[in-house]
């Protein structure tokens, strides 16, 4: 390669560094800050913002006369107030309208020169920068074209416009000449105030919490790009009126400038108006929290939780199957049935014996369902018109999305699942979901809030409330006699045959027949979906409401350890009524039921329980295995930490998800 052609190379490379046009916000980004020093230089910049605006409006509204040849009148424009005693920047004003004047055309010029500005302007922020250039460029601009409207009738401004070659541009001639530039130049001038407007009240904006306002923070850094292309275009304006002005066969083109500023324009607009939506969402729920606080009437928490400051919809009354005002809630105990349209009858079914048996009979307490939708289309008014006539209490009917909406799932923890959430008359909540509780006791732990949670919490008789979900009336009769039944089940078919085959061997044995126990074998497997759904479903929400249990305990561990099992090859559970004696993993209590005949002659001196315990814990000691626990993806904030079910340790924590191909959501997994 020549010298001469890398020379040439070497200067177009050069050039186009410094041509915006071609640079990236990046490459932009990186060059400006380098003039910016963090001093926050202060001064009246709203006082100084509020002058350039009234000038500036002003000033277009001449030009668009001159241009139009029409009359309307500048008197019509409202003018801001500056705040009184305010000292203009004058000087500083002055250097920056040096720095911009007698340019010649050209990007690369124009970036040079914005550069200068800023580096006059490194001690103040950007939004100050942006104004501080605005008002050196409104104080040409206005004096310009009031000296073009003032010349004809007043000698001063006619020998000053002179010196200032106004008639050059604002007499008849000229305007009929550059007619489409003038047009296009002034119309750039009001969409770069609108622009830096909205880059003075973005700033004002960055004052909010920016995990409240998320779409704040890139708003915010990508001001300094945003100023130097409202300064750009300032100075290629000047630019082009001193192009005009001087009647230059140059001129300094400025469609590049529009394009790129109406861009930042519509952005701006975009970015405020998500700004302002987060904030106000950010405000409602600020209110909606002290309403939970504060003791309030429950009614109005209500209406501002699903319609804010709307006209409450009537509640659906499935009861009469009529429509009632909100107000029946009035000094009521309330209950949030709270769901997508995705709820199951089963599910609904779980809340109709506390509708049966406590509201119905007690004015002082209603449920209320409020669906959650965040699309209604028709087909989802048709699957809310089958849900609600199925449910025998209050319907909230707002076909939109619930006003309160991410404070349900943010604040609630709302996850899709099915919650109750439990209020009092004066909006106290009192359990954040007892949907689980209520599954788990049913009308036992009425009136379902934290205390009653608490009160039952150590209640060992919890095999009962499994298996009255499973609505098996044999299951039931045996727990009444109080006998002894082995509930087992599992994934591998030939450990179900091989567990059944040696617990039948057992409970037939001469020494339990002597000791008079009697021992019922239920393979839950053997029974259909509903029956596995629900025994498994009972089980989960007994879990759920222990897993915040701050004391380790007997039954929390049960039900941990019941939950374990779930998708292992084989378990077992041995209880005594509703009593739980023993559960064990599929490799553990095979091995202890098949080896009856190394502890049976115990039972006899010992008795069955204590025995089977006690083979069953040697044979736990000498057999290692992980403990993995699945955990559904409830309502409601899940511990951080789980301890082992078998062992002191805390258990490693792994996400995995799950999908069935029928719209049911991803599962977190604890192993």
């Amino acid at each position: 390669m020549s010298a001469t052609l890398k020379s040439l190379l070497q200067i177009g490379g050069g050039e186009n560094e410094h041509n915006p046009l071609t640079m990236s916000d990046e490459q932009i980004l990186e060059q400006i800050y380098t003039t910016h020093v963090h001093t926050d230089t202060k001064f009246d910049v709203d006082s100084l913002f509020t002058l350039v605006e009234n000038t500036l409006r002003r000033s277009t509204q001449i030009v668009d006369n001159v241009v139009q040849g029409s009359q309307a009148s500048v008197e019509n424009i409202d003018d801001k107030t500056p705040q009184p005693n305010f000292n203009s920047p004058l000087c500083t004003l002055k250097q920056i309208s040096s720095e911009m004047s007698c340019k010649p055309p050209g990007e690369e010029i124009a970036h040079k020169t914005t550069l200068a500005i800023l580096n006059k302007l490194s001690n103040y922020e950007w939004d100050a920068k942006a104004v501080l250039t605005l008002a050196a460029f409104s104080l040409e601009y206005g004096e310009f074209w009031l000296l073009a409207q003032q010349q004809p009738v007043d000698l001063l401004a006619k020998s000053i416009a002179i010196l200032k070659r106004v008639p050059l541009l604002a007499r008849p001639a000229a305007v009929q000449k550059h007619r489409q530039a003038i047009i296009e130049l002034n119309n750039l001038v009001k969409t770069t105030l609108q622009v830096i407007e909205l880059v003075f009240e973005l700033e004002k904006l960055s004052t909010y919490d920016h995990k409240d306002v998320p779409d704040l923070e890139p708003a915010v850094e990508q001001i300094p790009v945003d100023v130097y292309w409202a300064i750009i275009t300032i100075v290629a304006i000047v630019t082009q009126i001193d192009c005009l002005t001087t009647e230059s066969e140059h001129k300094q083109e400025l469609s590049h400038y529009g394009q790129k500023i109406n861009i930042i324009l519509s952005k701006l607009r975009k970015q405020i108006t998500l700004c302002r939506q987060q904030i106000n969402e950010a405000k409602y729920i600020q209110s909606l929290r002290k309403m939970f606080k504060t003791p309030t009437e429950i009614t109005e928490v209500i209406k501002f939780l699903i319609f804010a400051n709307d006209a409450p919809q009537p509640l659906f009354d499935g009861a009469t199957k009529t429509t009632v005002d909100i107000s029946v809630l009035k000094k009521k105990n309330v209950y949030l049935f709270i769901s997508t349209l995705d709820i199951t009858e089963e599910e609904i079914s779980i809340l109709k014996p506390v509708y049966d048996y406590s509201i119905k009979t007690n004015d002082q307490y209603k449920i209320v369902w409020i669906p959650i939708v965040e699309e209604w289309n028709e087909q989802a008014r048709k699957k809310f018109d089958s849900l609600k006539i199925k449910m025998p209490w209050l319907v909230v009917q707002q076909f939109g999305i619930i006003t309160g909406y991410k404070y349900i799932k943010e604040e609630w923890q709302f996850k899709k699942k099915p919650m109750v959430v439990v209020l009092s008359t004066q909006s106290k909540v009192l359990h954040t979901n007892a949907f689980h509780l209520i599954h788990a006791y049913g009308i036992k732990a009425f009136p379902f809030t934290k205390s009653d949670e608490e009160r039952i919490h150590n209640e060992v008789h919890w095999v009962n409330s499994v298996v009255s979900n499973t609505r098996n009336p044999i299951l039931e009769s045996w727990i009444k006699e109080q006998k002894y039944i082995f509930f087992y089940g599992g994934k591998d078919k030939e450990w179900i045959q091989e567990f059944t085959k040696y617990a039948s061997a057992l409970t037939n044995d001469a020494t339990i027949k002597q000791a008079n126990i009697t021992v019922e074998l239920f393979n839950v497997e053997k029974e259909d979906k509903n029956f596995l759904s629900r025994f498994w479903s009972g089980i989960e929400s007994l879990f759920v409401t222990k897993a915040h249990k701050t004391v380790d305990d007997a039954v929390t561990k049960e039900v941990q350890k019941m939950l374990s099992y779930k998708n292992e090859t084989g378990w077992a559970l041995l209880s005594k009524g509703s009593s739980v004696v023993l559960s064990g993993h599929g490799s553990t209590i095979l091995k202890t039921v098949a080896e009856f005949e190394k502890w049976k002659e115990v039972v006899v001196k010992k008795g069955f329980e204590f025995s089977l315990k006690e083979y069953h814990e040697k044979i736990v000691r000498t057999t290692h295995r992980c403990s993995h626990l699945e955990i559904p993806n409830v309502a409601g904030k899940l511990p951080e930490t789980i301890k082992c079910p078998d062992c002191p340790n805390t258990m490693e924590i792994y996400i995995s998800y799950k999908c069935c191909h029928n719209g049911s959501t991803t599962t977190n997994a604890i192993h």
